[in-house]
């Protein structure tokens, strides 16, 4: 379901290019038009060719899809290559490609190691084998999530590679300061994206009516508004911020377990 899409905020990133992976579709996609909107050019990257060969067409010449398992070593080399080749130079990388597969306390070692590999490992490698290749004032966004900073019944794997790509772009943002390279994540709470429509059964009304215990502001996010913090992030208006985790949640970071709503208001719904 598509949902309106407002102008792009004022960040000028002409000039400049990204590598996003897992962008062939939902939030990867979104952050892919957002970037590109707001002037910069794109390497999209995933597993599901005719899809990404869809969004970067959709996007014309200011992007470019390659096909990518990112837990290959060989196949990241071959995406820096193609982005210096293509467009010249490589501005920043969005590692936002992740598993969400998670059979929590029950999940196996060969579970463990499949999604680690995918959420962490390989967003580690993608940084350090691009560091090298991204300009001064450049920057790594890795995509963190709420799911990293509470505990949640039946899930496991997902939020711990999401707390330890936290600390890992912490650690990630001081190796880099010298080269005049930022690191930063975001963390977006429930957005509107393929596995959140599943859910819904294709209702964003629904969505919206399930989230807004959780969020604040009432609702779920919409892609685009995760896509405008990362190109502000990517711009020089953002030079001062590195290291940090940034919400883009809706305010859902902010509830404890009561959910905002004081005792005396819970113990008046007892009657």
């Amino acid at each position: 379901m598509n949902t309106p899409v407002p102008a792009p905020v004022a960040v000028r990133l002409a000039g400049k290019v990204a590598i996003v992976s897992g962008s062939t579709q939902g939030l990867g996609a979104d952050i892919a038009r957002g970037l590109v909107a707001a002037g910069a050019r794109v390497m999209t990257l995933g597993l599901d060719a005719d899809a990404g060969r869809s969004v970067a067409e959709s996007l014309g010449t200011a992007a470019h899809f390659v096909e990518t398992d990112i837990t290959d070593d060989a196949q990241i080399d071959r995406v820096i290559t193609a982005t210096l080749e293509r467009f010249g130079r490589i501005d920043y990388l969005v590692n936002n490609a992740c598993s969400y597969a998670d059979a929590g306390l029950a999940s196996t070692r060969e579970q463990w190691t499949r999604l680690l590999d995918v959420n962490l490992v390989s967003a580690a490698i993608f940084a350090q084998k691009a560091a090298p290749h991204i300009a001064h004032g450049g920057v790594v966004i890795n995509m963190g999530s709420t799911g990293g900073k509470f505990g949640a019944a039946g899930r496991a794997l997902y939020p711990a590679s999401k707390a330890a790509l936290q600390q890992f772009t912490r650690n990630l943002a001081v190796a880099l300061a010298p080269d005049g390279i930022r690191a930063v994540t975001v963390s977006p709470a429930w957005t509107w994206s393929p596995s959140l429509e599943e859910l819904a059964e294709g209702s964003l009304k629904t969505a919206d009516r399930v989230g807004h215990a959780f969020h604040p502001l009432g609702r779920v996010g919409r892609g685009y508004e995760i896509a405008q913090v990362m190109a502000f992030l990517c711009s020089a208006e953002a030079s001062w911020i590195t290291g940090v985790d940034i919400p883009v949640d809706g305010g859902f970071s902010i509830l404890g377990p009561d959910q905002g709503i004081s005792p005396r208001d819970w113990f008046s719904r007892l009657g």
